[in-house]
């Protein structure tokens, strides 16, 4: 029998106000499809998703990518329902389908739930992120965020000299103290095994909160080694990338025995994947934040109902809205180091 729903994809490309480098490359520009969704038996209602692979990262991310997408979205409609197993393996399309119906389900408002945040009453406190650059655009990049009121800051390291990339941390520490500031980086897998130890040692001699990611993933037993004994904290993030059931994220986490997970629900597993990151975490008293993944305010805007109710005991990563020159307008804004949604601009999206 028909189902009642029909979805719409539109591609677009999103360009970067900057060049956003990181040790796995530079962004200029991102491809990402919105999902509309809409409901015959609710006329008038649409919800919006947000599908945001990240090339040579996400796990279903491929050339065949855009047909996939409308192999899963013929399934949705047909059977009137999201079939978790089988979109498992491709995490950026799950997120863009959740979001849709959270988006449909709320009549078309961008507040998932009723809650102190979408209220406009509390923040979700950010990082400031620096992405990678020549030195002296780093450094004015590092001032800019702690002017603007950050009090967490993270700068993406391993592309440039790692001398330089000790000089700029050395230089916050000398003028902020932990309590002050807290200083996270992000390896993106840069360092070679031979050298990752004594990176490490030098790196939390700076009073550092923790590294994502210092070496490539796929190397459990040097990461399990690591984890053990690193004086720095590790967060593991790229590691957490293709292990899609239970029994796979149970092995690694207790194989590795990180000290913390950066959740990114566009790699990890959509919400529902990422829930289960979480609670597996949990139970093994390993920490998480949660972070964006380049996408647009539609991603940016799910990823936070995410978070806020949830009991959140550190800084997340989610202030990645401000990145591109053409971006959905939504009641999200950043006002000094918290996330905030604006009940007043909640207005639903009818197209794009």
């Amino acid at each position: 029998m028909p189902t009642h729903y029909a979805i719409e994809i539109i591609k677009r490309t999103l360009r970067f106000k900057f060049r956003a480098g990181t040790s796995r490359g530079v962004y200029t520009e991102r491809t990402v499809w919105y999902l509309k969704l809409t409901d015959t038996e609710r006329p008038g209602q649409v919800g919006w998703g947000e599908c945001a692979p990240l090339p040579d990262l996400s796990c279903d991310a491929s050339p065949a990518y855009a047909q996939v997408l409308a192999d899963m979205c013929q399934q949705v409609t047909e059977e009137g329902r999201l079939d978790f197993a089988a979109l498992a393996p491709y995490p950026s399309i799950l997120m863009g389908l959740e979001t849709a119906f959270a988006n449909l389900q709320s009549e078309g408002s961008w507040a998932f739930h009723t809650n102190a945040f979408t209220r406009g009453e509390q923040g979700i406190a950010i990082n400031g992120l620096v992405w990678m650059g020549a030195f002296d655009v780093m450094a004015k990049r590092i001032e800019e965020k702690i002017a603007q009121g950050f009090r967490c800051v993270k700068l993406k390291i391993g592309a440039i000299a790692f001398e330089d990339e000790l000089t700029l941390l050395r230089k916050i520490r000398k003028r902020f103290t932990p309590a002050d500031i807290e200083l996270r980086v992000d390896a993106n897998g840069a360092f070679s095994p031979a050298e990752v130890r004594q990176k490490l040692t030098r790196l939390s001699a700076l009073d550092l909160h923790s590294i994502e990611q210092p070496i490539r993933a796929g190397q459990w037993e040097l990461m399990a080694q690591l984890c053990q004994e690193s004086p720095l904290p590790i967060a593991l993030d790229e590691e957490l990338i293709g292990h899609h059931t239970l029994t796979e994220k149970q092995h690694l986490l207790d194989t590795i025995h990180p000290q913390y997970l950066v959740l990114k629900p566009t790699l990890h597993g959509g919400f529902k994947g990422s829930d289960e990151w979480k609670a597996e975490a949990e139970k093994r008293h390993i920490g998480w934040w949660a972070t964006s993944a380049l996408e647009s305010n539609i991603g940016l805007n799910a990823i936070a109902q995410w978070c806020a109710p949830l009991e959140l005991k550190r800084t997340q990563g989610l202030g990645t809205g401000l990145l591109f020159e053409e971006n959905v307008a939504s009641p999200l804004v950043i006002k000094k180091d918290k996330l905030w949604f604006n009940p007043a601009k909640n207005i639903p999206l009818k197209d794009l």
